[in-house]
């Protein structure tokens, strides 16, 4: 079975009618990703169904993404955080994400006092559940180093479409993180040091996403959950060139679907 470790489901139904159809032909799990309560709602409703039917299941994440802080939303984030401890305290989650920071452009720099507020929150909660985070991190690996004391106390740390540098990753690893980082289209589209990471971090704390819709493979409109496969393929190719394990696309995909059970379903292991 596939395993897709970061995507978000309502947004790739808005574009794709079909989009559940395929993941269950593919038999693919993933892990979804939602940031308000119409869309985890759905995802739930999503993962139930395919429990009940035999389909490949669900892992269901929340949090408040930190991009939301520039994105025109002047209100209070308030009731978005008493949803995610309403759905931690209620057993709800398989981890809570996509949070960390982004300070990839002037508007997202602007928002960081926000965004720092809204990490410690998500932070906070995870600790008090016992809960894995996925994080999205853009030009903000020094603030991830900040909290390495917290973060080495959780379960396992998801770097979604991991962009640090290789020895950023090593380096957490180093300090007790139990990081786990995740690959999608980039690898597949030069970028140098997302290549240089997954060709070279180690094969149990490797993982592969479609971060559907919302990475592309060149000469698409959007990512769907046929791309895996060609990203599970290019991995593979990656770490065979580097003759690092996980060079065949079946040792790499017994391994990220191993990963995936230890974060999101540890006791289906």
């Amino acid at each position: 079975m596939a395993f897709d470790a970061h995507a978000h489901p309502f947004d790739l139904a808005g574009r794709f009618s079909d989009a559940e159809n395929e993941r269950r032909s593919l038999g693919i799990t993933c892990a979804a990703s939602a940031w308000n309560g119409e869309q985890f709602a759905y995802h739930r409703e999503l993962a139930r169904g395919a429990r009940q039917e035999g389909a490949a299941p669900m892992a269901l994440c929340f949090a408040v993404h930190p991009q939301l802080p520039a994105a025109g939303n002047n209100g209070s984030f308030t009731p978005l955080l008493d949803l995610l401890g309403t759905l931690a305290a209620g057993a709800a989650l398989n981890a809570i994400g996509e949070t960390g920071f982004d300070l990839y452009s002037e508007a997202f720099r602007a928002t960081e006092a926000v965004q720092d507020e809204l990490f410690a929150a998500h932070l906070e909660t995870a600790l008090r559940y016992g809960l894995p985070m996925v994080l999205h991190v853009r030009r903000a690996m020094h603030k991830v180093f900040a909290h390495t004391g917290a973060l080495k106390k959780l379960p396992a740390v998801v770097f979604h479409s991991y962009s640090g540098t290789l020895g950023e990753g090593e380096a957490l690893l180093r300090r007790g993180v139990n990081a786990y980082f995740s690959f999608g289209a980039p690898i597949l589209l030069n970028h140098k040091e997302a290549i240089r990471s997954c060709a070279a971090l180690p094969l149990d704390h490797l993982l592969l996403e479609t971060d559907a819709p919302y990475q592309p493979l060149r000469g698409k409109a959007f990512s769907r959950w046929a791309d895996l496969p060609v990203i599970l393929r290019g991995a593979a190719g990656i770490r065979k060139e580097a003759d690092t394990p996980g060079g065949d696309p079946e040792e790499l995909e017994a391994a990220a679907d191993k990963n995936f059970y230890r974060i999101f379903f540890p006791g289906e292991i």
